[in-house]
């Protein structure tokens, strides 16, 4: 029956299905030492290669050492048990971790917890081929629940220790602080946790600390926007001031080709900051909901005098977090503004156009009065030139007319077709004029 339903599944089922199991926690029994190492590489010189292609090859080399063979090059996560140490491997979007641990048999301190961290036996070559991608290494130490106060205050230097009841049957330990070995510490207290129980717990102890610093890489990217987008602000209030006087505004920044050259100009600005940023900032974001979620999960119950996790990140994550969101806010907000001055500008050289145009139309009208009272002019001699001729024919014809042997006065015969050869060209013309308008309409 499976082999003859085997094809009835979609092609993406059978992955699909597996995504959710992909990343499962180690199987961890106290007394154990952990190292966990968060490799990113986007900032190093060879960022431009695929970002797979490289965690993958550090994974292999790694593996060659030891003569294990590594995954498959499209494998996001590996496990495998060296025989010293054990060693589980995550691929991210823009990270991979790489979490060793070791059994340790009997009872230790906290502080030889720390002392026999697996990373010992993990050849400094290949460490050394690290350099300069580490973005998290933190050292975990899961015991049974027997050590006091004071000696967890130890282990951390006499730092300021954070720690709480972790899922009623644990203790979380932390100072979220680089010790001198260059590596963060946390002490997991066993106090009666299930099966696998502890696995998870360190599992969601090492993915805060992990996403709590992928969430801190926009911090930095905030503090250079932040004098940025002073420096733009500065320019646009400049612009809008010299906008907002009485006088003309355009004249005062030489042409309104030249001032929407400027204001154009901040507008690029303010996008090319907002893509440098965004998808950090988006990433951040992302990040520190995954922190949060993750504390949510601790369950936390305070110790007295201690804070808790929950409490240190509202105080000390959240505050970066809130100046990358206020920074996003910024870009949005003064995105808008510029665009609301390019509208304003723009509606400015439309009324300066439109008054230029009125301008033009009435000098244009000028023009044409001038033109139809001479035109009227003309149309008046005009009536007297042709009069003038007309009345020369009828003068001419009188003429013959006596000559013929008609009895008239050519003179007084000229003199009284005067008035109505006047008329009547002056009546003319202007049926000639009703006419060609008439036809122009």
């Amino acid at each position: 029956m499976p082999i003859a339903y085997s094809n009835l599944s979609h092609t993406l089922r059978i992955p699909l299905a597996a995504e959710v199991h992909s990343r499962p926690p180690l199987r961890l029994t106290a007394p154990e030492s952990l190292t966990h190492l968060a490799v990113y590489c986007r900032d190093d010189a060879e960022a431009t290669l695929d970002h797979n292609e490289m965690q993958h090859g550090l994974l292999m080399s790694l593996c060659k050492h030891f003569g294990v063979a590594g995954p498959h090059s499209d494998a996001q996560y590996f496990f495998h048990d060296f025989g010293r140490f054990r060693l589980q491997w995550e691929c991210h979007t823009e990270f991979s971790t790489y979490t060793f641990a070791e059994q340790q048999s009997g009872m230790q301190s906290v502080g030889e917890g720390f002392e026999q961290v697996p990373l010992r036996h993990i050849p400094e070559e290949w460490l050394f081929g690290l350099n300069g991608k580490i973005i998290v290494g933190t050292h975990v130490v899961l015991q049974q629940g027997h050590a006091t106060l004071t000696e967890i205050r130890q282990a951390f230097d006499g730092s300021l220790v954070v720690g709480s009841q972790a899922t009623g049957a644990a203790k979380l330990w932390t100072d979220f602080a680089i010790q001198s070995d260059s590596f963060g510490r946390f002490i997991v207290q066993d106090c009666g946790l299930q099966l696998q129980q502890a696995g998870r717990l360190v599992q969601r102890v090492l993915e805060i600390e992990t996403y709590r610093m992928m969430a801190l890489l926009g911090l930095p990217h905030a503090q250079h926007a932040a004098p940025i987008l002073n420096a733009i602000e500065m320019e646009l209030a400049k612009l809008a001031a010299g906008m907002s006087d009485e006088s003309d505004a355009i004249s005062q920044v030489d042409d309104e080709r030249a001032l929407l050259h400027k204001i154009t100009g901040l507008a690029a600005r303010i996008e090319k900051l907002a893509l440098e940023n965004s998808y950090r900032f988006s990433a951040s974001r992302a990040y520190f909901r995954l922190v949060q979620a993750r504390i949510g999960e601790l369950r936390e119950t305070r110790i007295e005098g201690v804070p808790t996790v929950g409490e240190f990140m509202d105080r000390r994550l959240a505050p970066a977090m809130n100046t990358c969101e206020s920074i996003v806010l910024r870009q949005e907000a003064l995105a808008e503004r510029i665009g609301r001055t390019n509208d304003l500008l723009r509606t400015r050289i439309g009324i300066v156009q439109e008054q230029q145009n009125r301008k033009i139309l009435e000098s244009l009208n000028g023009h044409a009065a001038q033109q139809l009272r001479l035109q009227q002019a003309v149309e008046g001699l005009s009536v007297v030139a042709i009069s003038y001729y007309s009345v020369g024919l009828v003068s001419y014809a009188a003429k013959a007319l006596k000559i013929s042997g008609w009895a008239i006065n050519p003179e007084m015969v000229t003199g009284a077709f005067i008035p109505v050869i006047l008329l009547a060209v002056w009546m003319g013309l202007r049926r000639m004029h009703k006419q060609v308008d008439g036809h122009a309409s």
